[in-house]
Order: structure tokens, then C-alpha cells, then sequence
């Protein structure tokens, strides 16, 4: 059931990811400006968070790491499908065109989300369960927003940096944006995370007491932490 939510954000992601979205803000915020401008891939991506934090209260460390590493070795077989499809011979050359620049997401956004998700996606459940065995399994909710609130400022300083900054220059796939304008994009994706990371808490509550069972533990798997 998790995967089933988790899988297709994280492929929505991969083709979300190169279009920026601004959010009106009511009051203007330091670096952030009157507007937050974010990769619309934010809210897919917060979905993954979401169930992999669901997945490690429910079912441990080790086996979360293996879903997040598996999840990371099935991107490269998307990539494999979309790119076959789309340099396989089109019967309508004006069409395929359009079908290449919608699904063939930029070299640089899709070297930045990889690298983003296996370091922040890993990072995620390492601080999750470190914090479990802290509380000694108590406060899901602190373990939830804190390991969403660093891992999520792991991934959005690395996606933006290396997606937009980074990436272009060694690729020459186009221009690194300016400094202000990274910055920008870091600060209002996180922002963007964080709130969702305090909003999903209750659903996280919810979602775990649902879905554990006799074969899940009572308390936090607290092995290898």
C-alpha cells in the first residue's frame, strides 16, 4: 500500500521537476521574496517522504533502506522505458517532438533528483530511527517532522545546486541560474517541505495505526540504529 503511494510520486517527480511553480506569499520573507518559486516537483516528492517514514515506523531501518535503494535502481529503469519510447521511430514527427519535451526531463534535473533522493532518502531513515531509539520508540511525531525536516534540507540543497546550478556548467546542457535565484528556489522549496512535513503528521498517525498488524511491532524497530 505504501509503495503504491510512494512509486508513482517519485515517478510524477522525475517529469515535474523541471517546471517552477510560484506560491504567493502574504508577507515577504528574508531571501524568499513576496513569492516562493519552487520546483513543481515538491509536492509529488513530499509524497515519498511520507510513505517512507510510514514504511520505517511500520517495518524497521533495514527494511526501509532496502525499499528507498531499490526505489533509486528503478528510476534508471524508467529513464531505460521513457528514453526507448521516446527515440523509438514516430509515425508523426510533429507529435513526437511534442512527446520528447514533455516526458525527456533536462540531463541536469534528472542528475539532481537522483542524487538528491538516494543521499536525502537514506538520510531520512538513519535519522528516523536514531531518534526512535532516542525516545525509545515514543513521539512519532518528533521523529517524523525531524527526520523529514533535516532529510528534506539535504534534498533540496542538493536537487537545486546540482539540478540548476552545478550540472548545466559541466553538462553544457544550458546556463547555471545566478546565485540569488538558487538560493530562492532553496529557500522556498524547503519552506514548501517543512510545511508539509508538519501537515502530514496526523496522517502519518493515521496511516501507520491502519495498517499495522500482528506482524508489524508494537513499538519502533530499533535495529542498527
Amino acid at each position: 500500500a505504501l509503495g503504491a503511494w510512494g512509486v508513482p510520486a517519485l515517478v510524477l517527480s522525475r517529469f515535474a521537476a523541471a517546471k517552477r511553480v510560484g506560491i504567493g506569499l502574504p508577507v515577504a520573507l528574508p531571501l524568499a521574496g513576496e513569492t516562493r518559486i519552487v520546483p513543481a516537483a515538491a509536492f509529488a516528492y513530499a509524497v515519498t517522504v511520507f510513505a517512507s517514514d510510514c514504511y520505517a515506523e511500520l517495518y524497521g531501518r533495514r527494511a526501509a533502506t532496502r525499499l528507498v535503494n531499490v526505489a533509486f535502481l528503478m528510476n534508471f529503469v524508467l529513464l531505460g522505458l521513457v528514453w526507448s519510447t521516446i527515440l523509438a521511430p514516430g509515425a508523426d514527427p510533429g507529435f513526437a517532438g511534442q512527446f520528447r519535451a514533455v516526458l525527456g526531463a533536462g540531463t541536469n534535473v534528472v542528475a539532481g533528483s537522483l542524487i538528491a533522493y538516494l543521499l536525502s532518502q537514506n538520510w531520512d531513515v538513519l535519522v528516523f530511527h536514531r531518534l526512535a531509539a532516542l525516545t525509545d520508540g515514543a513521539l512519532l511525531w518528533f521523529r517524523n517532522v525531524g527526520s523529514t525536516a533535516t532529510s528534506q534540507a539535504v534534498d533540496t540543497v542538493v536537487f537545486v545546486t546540482v539540478a540548476f546550478g552545478v550540472a548545466p556548467a559541466l553538462l553544457g546542457v544550458g546556463e547555471a541560474l545566478p546565485r540569488p535565484v538558487l538560493v530562492q528556489l532553496i529557500v522556498g522549496q524547503y519552506l514548501l517541505k517543512l510545511a508539509i512535513a508538519l501537515l502530514d503528521t496526523p496522517v502519518v498517525y493515521v496511516v501507520v495505526a491502519a495498517l499495522r498488524d500482528d506482524e508489524s511491532p508494537e513499538s519502533v524497530p530499533t535495529e542498527a540504529v
